[in-house]
């Protein structure tokens, strides 16, 4: 007899994990050991469900560096117990966490989804149920030769699967809360659910790392019309911060203003490095197609081309690392998950 797939949830806090007391109408974390009772639906699944809880469930605007390599310890230590993951996930920074982890997992063969909800699963209208069985039917699904359809980090949301890196939250009280600008769905959830398998990311490793050295001396600034960078010497400074992201206008373009050079140009000549990505919602940097974008091919900026903030961010964490300043340069602008065209 064929054995049952086997799916480990680990919870990590959110809105999903919320289930309402009806004495005092309080909102509580759920204990996801009882998950079953709360969506029963999920006994209806051929799988074999286990279920862990982070030390500490926190609210989504909590989770930090410390809170990713927790969850990628945990994935790292039953990946061979388990044929995928499941992450419950406050919606708020679930594409910050999905991002990170895409850059902290090489080698990568089972899928670890990430999902979460608007309304808490208690709520008779929650969102998280359908949230919650879509993502374990995907994390258990294979091919025909046994293995898993899904092998990287994604976000499951409202009948859809992006891929992590490339997906951003886009609305706060729909349940279609998150888009993904410049890639495609990975997987549309209808009567069927449709693979787009052409899309699907494949690494080049077959054997699973993690590196969990993310780099917090980074920023992320938005340029806006008459900024003042004199303003911001101070995360421009490279005694405290290593990379800034830097958030442009349109293809990737900036004033024509001395600061520039002076500031971020200063920065970079002393060693540090800024990555440009663009502030439109979709498309890509072309740093020099115009004039204005030129002074920061001048001074030395990497293009960022289409990668989201949340994936430039993370990114700029896990390759920064001024002690092989070449390297990190060279990680910056390869595609290293997925993350840009």
């Amino acid at each position: 007899m064929k054995a049952k797939p086997k799916v480990l949830i680990i919870y990590t806090g959110g809105t999903i994990g919320m289930i309402k007391d009806s004495a005092t109408g309080e909102l509580s974390n759920v204990d996801f050991n009882l998950i079953s009772q709360h969506v029963p639906e999920i006994n209806r699944l051929n799988i074999e469900i286990d279920s862990v809880s982070c030390n500490e469930p926190v609210d989504s605007s909590e989770i930090n560096i410390e809170r990713w390599n927790e969850i990628a310890i945990t994935v790292f230590e039953n990946y061979l117990h388990y044929d995928g993951f499941v992450v419950l996930h406050g919606s708020d920074t679930m594409a910050y966490t999905a991002s990170a982890l895409s850059f902290i997992f090489d080698g990568l063969q089972k899928p670890v989804i990430l999902t979460g909800s608007q309304l808490p699963i208690g709520i008779i209208r929650t969102d998280g149920k359908e949230n919650l069985i879509t993502a374990l039917e995907i994390a258990a699904a294979k091919d025909a030769d046994g293995h898993s359809l899904i092998t990287e980090v994604v976000v499951y949301f409202d009948y859809k699967l992006f891929r992590g890196n490339r997906c951003t939250k886009d609305s706060a009280d729909h349940f279609e809360a998150f888009r993904s600008p410049n890639y495609p769905e990975l997987v549309r959830a209808g009567v069927n659910l449709e693979y787009n398998m052409g899309s699907l990311y494949r690494s080049d490793n077959d054997q699973l790392s993690i590196d969990l050295k993310l780099n917090n001396r980074v920023a992320l600034v938005k340029l806006f019309p008459g900024i003042d960078l004199r303003l911001y010497t101070g995360v421009f400074d490279i005694d405290k911060i290593d990379g800034v992201v830097l958030e442009t206008f349109g293809t990737g373009n900036a004033p024509s203003n001395p600061a520039i050079e002076e500031v971020i140009g200063g920065f970079i000549a002393q060693g540090g490095i800024v990555l440009n990505i663009t502030q439109c919602n979709s498309g890509s940097v072309q740093q020099g197609l115009y004039k204005s974008s030129s002074v920061l091919n001048k001074i030395g900026l990497i293009s960022g081309k289409d990668l989201t903030s949340e994936a430039a961010i993370t990114k700029m964490m896990a390759c920064v690392d001024l002690q092989d300043r070449e390297e990190s340069l060279r990680k910056l602008s390869k595609n290293l998950r997925g993350e840009l065209d």
